[in-house]
């Protein structure tokens, strides 16, 4: 208790006096008192101590005093309240202040929730709902879709109950659970709910307004069964009512505080006038007759007797009924064949409770547009002519069947979301939010699903099934049972949906305003301004533009669909938030609220979705691709908020099944893809060296597979820690800028050829490591000063090689086309010199996937002898990029036996000795095939199953025919063979003179046919076990000038 003064006077001596203030000074610190004035002091001290005192502070709790029950209620408000937002009222200390009332659960979620949930659908459609449906069918209507929210307020307990409630309630707990993507999306399904949720209450109120209360205020006179008359005069009178509304909740939400208490009366008043009246009706039902002409339904408004003729000083009359029907006077009438042949009946509209006419309305009688309502059971003679006019009956105005009563029952479940919206105003929301809540379901379920039994049990099914009472000269059909009169009714429910769109036009802004204040969507930016007071500015004016939106639909049965899928939306994201929660089981998922389970929320979400496509498949449709726009946009600008969410959470647990699952086994050849780890090299102000790297691995991923992006800092990491993150932070700039999907990781390490030698060894996780390393080739390695920059990259391309992965090296890397260029022509020339091709043949499809190089060619260059067969070289190798799938154009190069080594030799007879070897074999053009992509398959396996021994043999190589007749074959042709061998067995062990005149010649050819392409990829010949040819094998790597050249080398693919 704060700290107070009072001051106790008192002129007599009262023994007992110094024992009580003892007391309550022992319950209220800091109490002062003085004793000495009069008697009357004495009863105020006494008055105000007596409460504190006599009970503790538990009752007082539980059980408050009838002064400040009714204090609340006078202060009560169905809208959040404290202006400025509560997760920006923090105080440095960290201690949230809360600036508006502390309530309790009855006034701040049970009488919120119960307001929302019963108003205009209860008042306006149940009756019609019930008569259309059948009693047993709209129990099921309203049983499925309190299940609904019930199983949705579960989740949303639990959700609720985890933690801190901020202020924002249901967009806050979706967002936080599931993300900002998920938490825009149903954020902005919330906002679009709850704003035509205030366009389907002032179509309501009009409703009442123009058929009810003053139907001569209609500016369009409507035909029966002709609803563009009524609607026109809703959007007139709609749109005013829009304009007037908007005008209050901009110049104070407080005159709609002031509003609360009395539109909740209102409510409050209407259910109690239903109860009485069925309770009445019992005792003695009301006097509503109803007129039929047959069985037909007719609309009494138009005549006062349901008598084709009177009585009047002993002369028959015709009444106005037969005037309708009939032309002329009795005796030479021309009168409608169906009035001439039935006869008129009246009765009560509402029978009452005990009448029996609950087995008429137990199953339903559904109608098509414009059909009459009919009492079943009714003698009637069927006329022969149709062409009579049906304008004086009661007719559908629409086209009825189950599913799109569902559409229009929903919205009147909604609302549940009331008591999580003023979370920030509670006093302790993670228990009152779940009490409240659930309770205020209970509730109005209840009231519901009793409505529809009494509704039934009570009310002519004619009647229920007159939308708008025409048959009871106007009537609500509801207010026909109400007591004590049908006024109540009326004026109840037209100030209760005067206050509910009022509501929404208040709540709806804020919504949108704090997901614009959450800034994940920059477009909405300029709805997150506000007021001094913390009042939302522009987002008013967009609130009440869509709520025109659906005042010109003008139909209040047409606008409770689309509003009824917004909501579910969202209701099927909350139970999703709660499922995808318990199941990760994630040690920050601890609520308060303990009767919740994953399959409740999994049986809510799967309500929610069939209750979306019951309602309106396409509604369904577009809702759900609404979201899925959202959630891309989102995802696509890149929402850079981190709450924690759920999702993250899941991806977590998928990516490490997915892991643990690679590990198993490794891939499979047809699943092989080049998975890069990319070296780079920062500048001095630690930037990246070569962006065009950057680009160059986007153009050959194209975002498929994995990146790994890394460099090395010379040092220690105690030294170089803020370096390393500002190295890895310019790394992912840089990615961003180039569009490279990948993974960053920056090492430090003693010496660059340490850190790399680690990153090749230890990159990736699991299964998912790379198989390639792409790298520039080093600059100034002709400078003396340099040398450790090329024996780096000759050690990098030893580890490489030792791993069994493929090096691909760029050389001229910063002239290479960025991802804005277009290449228009031009070719990719691949010179097959060395090895036999698999990821050399790999390398120029992936990149012409990618729009820069798209338009490119593919050439493939071989080299050969003189004296060799060329022309069948260049048909067995057409042939083998034929089974491979490739288009690319061929060209067989030969040179001089001088100009070419032993070991390119070697290596480029690969093909033709193969091609021999199948020939002389006498296989079949289709087994032929089938070797070819079997040596493709083998040379595309991944660096897991490479065998140690990589030196080629021509008695190792894998056939598709057995062993039998391959050793049968080896005896045949073991000259043939001996030659095939004796070339394997040629050395590549030459002087280095004869290497470097060989590479030479071979550069001079590679320049002089590929001048003009745009990308020259070619085989780098390996390492040489001797350290002392280092500065050798560079220079002949090295010739090429002037070219976008990537060389590749180590294990292919």
């Amino acid at each position: 208790m704060s700290q107070t003064l009072r001051l106790c006077s008192s002129s007599h001596r009262i023994s007992n006096m110094p024992d009580i203030l003892k007391h309550c000074s022992n319950k209220i610190p800091h109490l002062v008192y003085i004793v000495s004035l009069n008697y009357n002091s004495m009863l105020y001290v006494l008055n105000n101590l007596a409460a504190p005192c006599l009970y503790s502070q538990d009752e007082m709790d539980s059980t408050p005093m009838v002064s400040s029950l009714l204090n609340k209620l006078a202060n009560y408000t169905n809208i959040t309240q404290g202006a400025v937002e509560h997760e920006e009222a923090e105080s440095e200390d960290g201690i949230q202040r809360v600036t508006g009332p502390q309530m309790g659960t009855f006034i701040g979620v049970f009488l919120p929730c119960m307001q929302n949930i019963l108003g205009v659908i209860l008042f306006l459609r149940l009756t019609w709902i019930v008569g259309t449906a059948g009693i047993v069918e709209a129990l099921a209507i309203v049983f499925m879709c309190c299940s609904c929210t019930m199983l949705t307020a579960i989740s949303m307990s639990a959700i609720a109950t985890n933690g801190v409630v901020p202020a924002g309630g249901s967009y806050y707990m979706i967002s936080r659970a599931l993300g900002p993507e998920f938490g825009g999306a149903v954020g902005l399904c919330f906002y679009l709910g709850t704003t035509f949720a205030g366009s389907m209450y002032i179509l309501g109120t009009m409703e009442i307004f123009l058929t009810y209360i003053m139907p001569n205020a209609a500016v369009f006179k409507a035909e029966t069964g002709e609803p563009t008359g009524m609607q026109n005069n809703m959007r007139i009178y709609g749109t005013c009512c829009l304009v007037i509304m908007t005008l209050v909740v901009f110049v104070g939400v407080k005159y709609v505080n002031k509003l609360a208490l009395v539109f909740l009366s209102c409510v409050m008043l209407s259910i109690m006038a239903i109860y009485a009246g069925v309770i009445q009706s019992a005792i003695k039902p009301p006097n509503s007759p109803v007129c039929l002409l047959g069985n037909r339904t007719l609309q009494n408004s138009r005549f006062d007797k349901c008598l084709k003729t009177e009585l009047i000083n002993n002369v028959t009359t015709p009444t106005q009924l037969w005037k309708l029907f009939c032309e002329g006077g009795i005796e030479n009438a021309t009168c409608d064949e169906y009035f001439t042949h039935n006869n008129l009946t009246e009765i009560q509209a509402v029978p009452g409770l005990l009448s029996g006419v609950i087995s008429d309305n137990m199953w339903g009688h559904y109608g098509q547009y414009r059909a009459i309502v009919e009492k079943e059971g009714q003698s009637s003679e069927r006329a022969s002519d149709n062409t009579n006019d049906i304008s004086y009956y009661v007719l559908n105005d629409i086209t009825t069947f189950f599913t799109l009563l569902v559409g229009i029952y929903f919205p009147s479940v909604t609302g549940i979301m009331a008591g999580s919206n003023r979370s920030g105003d509670l006093r302790d929301p993670q228990r009152s939010i779940p009490t409240g809540t659930i309770m205020a379901i209970a509730t109005t379920s209840i009231i519901y699903l009793s409505c529809v039994v009494l509704f039934g049990a009570c009310i002519e099914g004619v009647v229920l099934r007159d939308k708008y009472g025409e048959s009871v000269k106007g009537t609500l059909a509801v207010a026909t049972l109400a007591w004590p009169s049908s006024w109540v009714i009326v004026i109840g429910s037209f100030f209760s949906c005067c206050g509910a769109g009022l509501q929404s036009l208040t709540g709806a802004p804020r919504i949108l305003q704090a997901i614009a204040r959450d800034g994940i969507m920059p477009f909405l930016q300029v709805f997150g301004h506000s007021k001094s007071n913390g009042e939302p500015t522009w987002a008013l004016p967009l609130t009440a533009a869509i709520c025109e939106i659906g005042i010109l639909i003008g139909s209040l049965d047409h606008v409770a669909p689309i509003l009824s899928m917004f909501f579910l939306m969202c209701y099927l994201f909350v139970n999703l938030a709660c499922a995808v929660q318990t199941l990760l089981r994630t040690p920050n998922w601890r609520p308060r609220f303990k009767f919740y389970h994953w399959s409740l929320s999994f049986l809510g979400m799967s309500l929610s979705l069939s209750l979306m496509f019951v309602s309106s498949w396409y509604y369904a449709l577009v809702a759900i691709l609404f979201s899925g726009c959202i959630y891309k946009y989102i995802e696509y600008r890149g929402a850079e908020k981190e709450w924690g969410d759920g999702i993250r959470g899941l991806s977590l647990n998928a990516a490490q099944y997915a892991l643990i699952k690679l590990e198993e086994a490794p891939p499979h050849t047809k699943n092989w893809r080049p998975q890069l780890l990319v070296l780079l090299k920062l500048d001095s102000d630690l930037g990246v060296k070569h962006p065009c790297l950057l680009s160059f691995t986007s153009q050959l991923k194209a975002g498929k597979g994995l990146t790994i992006v890394c460099s090395v800092l010379e040092g220690t990491y105690m030294a170089r820690e803020a370096d390393a993150k500002l190295s890895e932070k310019n790394i992912k700039a840089a990615m961003a800028k180039e569009k490279t999907k990948g993974f960053c990781h920056v090492v430090v390490s003693s010496n660059q050829r340490d850190g790399f030698s680690h990153l090749i060894q230890s990159a990736g996780l699991g299964g998912m490591k790379h198989n390639a390393v792409l790298m520039a080739w080093p600059a100034n390695w002709k400078q003396a000063e340099s040398s450790l920059s090329w024996k780096n990259f000759i050690e990098t391309v030893r580890e490489t090689t030792a791993a069994h992965q493929a090096l691909l090296v760029a050389k001229n890397i910063d002239t290479f086309p960025t991802n804005q260029d277009r290449l228009a022509e031009g070719t990719i020339d691949v010179w097959w010199i060395v090895h036999d091709g698999g990821l050399l043949m790999l390398l120029p499809f992936l990149l012409r996937q990618h729009k820069v190089w798209r338009r490119c060619k593919m050439r493939i260059f071989t080299v050969a002898q003189m004296d060799d067969n060329s022309i069948q070289m260049k048909k067995d190798l057409q042939m083998f990029l034929y089974h491979l799938r490739l288009d690319a154009k061929v060209e067989v190069v030969e040179m001089h036996a001088g100009d070419i080594s032993a070991f390119t030799y070697e290596k480029t007879l690969v093909m033709e000795q193969r091609s021999q070897m199948l020939k002389q074999m006498q296989l079949s053009k289709t087994e032929r095939g089938r070797e070819a992509q079997l040596i493709h398959d083998r040379n595309t396996k991944s660096h897991a199953t490479l065998n140690d021994k990589a030196t080629p043999t021509s008695d190792r190589v894998h056939m598709t025919w057995t062993k039998e007749k391959l050793n049968g074959e080896r005896n045949r042709h073991r000259e043939a063979h001996m030659t095939v061998r004796d070339i394997f067995n040629m050395k590549p062990d030459q002087t280095n003179v004869r290497r470097m005149h060989t590479a030479v010649k071979l550069n001079e050819v590679v320049v002089n046919k590929s001048q003009g392409a745009q990308l020259v990829l070619l085989n780098m010949p390996g390492p040489p076990k001797n350290k002392g040819g280092d500065e050798n094998c560079i220079l002949s790597s090295a010739e090429c000038r002037q070219l976008h050249v990537c060389l590749k080398t180590g294990c292919d693919t």
